[in-house]
């Protein structure tokens, strides 16, 4: 074992007392972050603004700041990317995070000096939960790789501008510099396609041992090195053992990045956003990713089927039960007040509090009332698979509301195979039949002979990426939805098979 490997076992075992001793105490550790919160919110224009100082509890906290998504924050946020200060938090942002977002257009998320170091931290104690969990450190002697977007900045009336990951770049560990690929001017290329076939490259005599990013994209990485090399990845990297994810579910792409990479390999889950470094898998054996309760982040939580009420309930952590779906609200030490992140989560776990992302709150299919989210459809995807031995690389599912003749409406699944499964209409009877045990409206639906059993249209390959890259977002953190509530990507698919 290398001084470096047995160094990072120490630490790991040193950080994971400091995670159990706040995961022990979660109220204790949210009533801290809210006080802090609220008494730096009332040297601001947004604090003046909502009362904030009079606010002494929670109670106090709904009744002055409502929940807003990041529109309805604007006009704070436009005030201060005009240059102005002590608009959300005292002073000015260190960076903007710019997003194209998934639900709105150009977003300028704010980072703080004292939010950024949170995302830091939080990607250091995935890896270092990992090690305390397992044992295994000896990783940290290989190369590792994170694709992520350009690093290059520009600037805002004075604050410099970027995207998260690119952010991110400039703050890897002194420790892990010589480790890190790709190089600097290769992980400054924009072009996508340009960019991965130069990381592959660089990478393809290295000693990988960790690699991260979004599933789809890493897919993309694999596929390049199997092409140039003949080889399955595992063979190319033989110390690859780590992958770290997050961005979307990555079961339905495991067994195709195992076929990938010739084997298994353990993985850690992630929840980064602009917004905030949520939670991460602290685990390997058990299901959820651990929710950061001591991250400069307070939470509120509304349940999703009761979100668009005129006055929904906003939980606190205590109040919330394991397998609803919520919406989570959070206030952060960058500036976001009572802020709707547009993800629903629901809980695994309340000791310590553990959860999964289940979709996104405008990202659903209820076009017959059936409120169809992103986690039935994952985990149905992934039945069927697990059940035939299909390999998929992609998916998305819209409602088919006008079908030809007398048919019944139904649900269609645009589905780029790897492998395809033998018997296609057996696959989409297994899927089928799994949205039906999962929801009961789509259930009652079916039953009741309003919609139809779901259609599978086959994509040809490469199709997905190719609709991603005629809309601008090919790579880097972009995600395809999983769902839609309208026919715009799936006649865009059918343009391109």
């Amino acid at each position: 074992m290398s001084v470096k490997s047995f160094a990072a076992r120490i630490f790991a075992a040193y950080i994971r007392k400091k995670i159990n001793k706040w995961a022990a105490n979660p109220e204790q550790a949210q009533q801290s972050i809210f006080e802090e919160l609220i008494e730096k919110g009332r040297q601001t224009r947004f604090g003046k603004d909502h009362n904030f100082d009079k606010i002494n509890g929670h109670s106090d906290f709904v009744k002055n700041v409502p929940v807003r998504d990041y529109e309805e924050l604007r006009f704070y946020i436009d005030k201060m990317v005009d240059g102005e200060s002590d608009v959300l938090w005292p002073g000015k942002p260190l960076y903007y995070a710019k997003t194209s977002g998934t639900t709105s257009g150009a977003k300028y998320i704010p980072l703080t000096k004292e939010s950024l170091p949170k995302h830091i931290e939080a990607a250091r104690n995935a890896i270092l939960c990992y090690i305390a969990d397992t044992g295994n450190s000896k990783f940290v002697d290989g190369k590792m790789i994170f694709l992520q977007g350009s690093p290059e900045m520009s600037k805002k009336n004075g604050v410099k501008l970027g995207r998260l990951s690119g952010i991110v770049a400039h703050y890897v560990p002194g420790y892990l510099q010589k480790n890190r690929m790709p190089t600097w001017e290769t992980n400054c290329i924009e072009d996508w396609e340009t960019k991965v076939d130069a990381i592959v490259d660089e990478t393809v005599k290295e000693d990988m041992s960790v690699i991260s990013g979004i599933p789809s994209w890493v897919q993309m990485y694999f596929e390049r090195i199997i092409d140039k090399t003949g080889k399955k990845v595992g063979e190319v990297f033989p110390n690859f053992e780590l992958f770290i994810y997050g961005g979307v579910n990555y079961e339905p792409y495991r067994s195709k990045f195992e076929n990938l990479i010739g084997r298994k390999v353990d993985s850690i889950e992630l929840y980064p956003a602009s917004e905030g470094f949520f939670a991460f898998q602290d685990k390997q054996q058990i299901k959820g990713m651990l929710l950061q309760l001591n991250s400069g982040m307070f939470y509120e939580f509304i349940k999703a089927d009761e979100f668009y009420d005129e006055n929904p309930e906003r939980l606190l952590l205590k109040e919330v039960e394991i397998g609803v779906n919520y919406v989570m609200i959070v206030s952060t030490n960058a500036g976001l007040w009572g802020y709707n992140i547009g993800d629903t989560i629901q809980f695994t776990a309340v000791k310590p509090y553990r959860v999964i992302v289940s979709g996104r709150i405008k990202h659903y299919i209820s076009a017959f009332g059936e409120h169809v989210i992103a986690k039935e459809v994952e985990e149905a995807m992934q039945h069927a698979v697990a059940e035939t031995g299909a390999e998929i690389s992609e998916f998305t599912v819209a409602p088919q509301i006008n079908p030809k003749g007398e048919e019944l409406p139904y649900h269609e699944w645009f589905i780029e195979f790897e492998k395809e499964p033998e018997d296609l209409n057996k696959f989409a009877e297994i899927i089928d039949k799994s949205l039906q045990k999962q929801n009961s409206y789509y259930f009652d639906l079916i039953e009741g002979h309003i919609l139809q059993q779901l259609k599978i249209t086959k994509v040809q390959r490469n199709a997905f990426q190719d609709y991603m890259k005629s809309i601008g977002k090919l790579g880097g953190q972009n995600k395809l939805p999983r769902l839609s509530n309208d026919r715009d990507i799936a006649d865009k698919l059918n343009g391109i098979n």
